[in-house]
């Protein structure tokens, strides 16, 4: 009995890790795809701003560069923060098992899956519905430290950590 129970817990533990590659390999792709696409449309943004220049003058062209002069600026620091999130992401040890809820950790709590690396979209797989969470999020502050099967309470809910890689 205990034999088939032991197996029973390191297969969903399997299933666990295999999970938690999956994500950050999902989490680094889509931050790479970010910031592809923002450089892209910064490529893009200069080849126009070229192309007008040679066809437009005054003060109305002038105002209109400086306008994509901002946005550029403004991409640029989101392909930063894009950039800050894949080195963050890049940090997790995919192989590591924790005991207790850190940076990197996939936890299921309830029927949510977490996982702690950067603040992300929702990701599906495996059919499991996953929040990629910044170490900053209130539910991250709240959790973090914690144990499998330990129970707490965030925004008058009451949860219980039943899964942990």
């Amino acid at each position: 009995m205990f034999y088939f129970f032991a197996r029973k817990v390191k297969g969903l533990k399997d299933v666990m890790m295999t999970l938690k590659k999956k994500l950050k390999t999902i989490c680094l792709e889509r931050l790479n795809d970010k910031v592809e696409a923002l450089q892209g449309i910064i490529t893009d943004m200069s080849l126009d701003a070229q192309n007008d220049a040679k066809s437009s003058a005054g003060d109305k062209h002038e105002t209109g560069l400086s306008m994509m002069h901002l946005e550029q600026e403004n991409l640029s620091k989101k392909i930063l923060e894009n950039i800050a999130m894949r080195d963050i992401v890049n940090k997790i040890d995919e192989e590591k098992v924790s005991s207790v809820v850190e940076f990197g950790s996939l936890v299921q709590i309830n029927t949510v899956y977490l996982f702690f690396s950067a603040a992300l979209p929702k990701i599906i797989v495996d059919d499991r519905s996953v929040l990629a969470v910044s170490m900053d999020a209130p539910i991250a502050k709240e959790i973090l430290g914690r144990k499998l099967h330990d129970r707490f309470t965030f925004n008058n809910c009451e949860f219980t950590i039943h899964e942990l890689v």
